[in-house]
């Protein structure tokens, strides 16, 4: 192996440390987006139990609390598919930068949308993520009044 070779495959590696960065970030967030969407369906599964056991006229309050969960459900899993298919980006713009370094193709358009394509997906997961927030900050408060 040529020293040049070897300080272009250095840089190369140095290149790729940030989008892992990045796709440590995105783990992050869909461990915290597992953890909540794991709580929301124990959620559901409490007030489904209880549901059981009301008379018809005392339903309508968990029936509607029921509703609230299934829309943050939808929203997690949404943020989290987001979430995966940034990683997918960061994962593939890794590897095809790898790719390009040793073959003779200028695949740097492709490694640069593939970056946009990941941070859209994250930019949108993290915007749904804030949107299950709100909804759960407040659909608390309305139980707590």
């Amino acid at each position: 192996m040529h020293p040049e070779n070897v300080i272009d495959v250095t840089r190369l590696v140095q290149l790729a440390i940030a989008p892992v960065f990045l796709l440590t970030a995105v783990g992050t967030i869909i461990g915290v987006l597992s953890s909540r969407l794991g709580r929301v369906v124990d959620r559901s599964r409490t007030l489904e139990d209880r549901l059981r056991q009301l008379a018809p006229e005392g339903q309508k309050a968990v029936r509607e609390e029921l509703s609230v969960l299934a829309r943050r459900v939808r929203l997690v899993y949404a943020s989290m598919t987001l979430a995966v298919v940034c990683a997918l980006f960061v994962g593939l713009l890794i590897a095809v930068a790898f790719v390009d370094a040793f073959v003779a193709l200028d695949l740097s358009r492709f490694i640069g949308l593939l970056f946009i394509g990941a941070m859209l997906a994250f930019i949108l997961a993290l915007m749904v993520f804030l949107r299950e927030i709100f909804l759960a900050v407040a659909n608390a408060r309305s139980l707590m009044h």
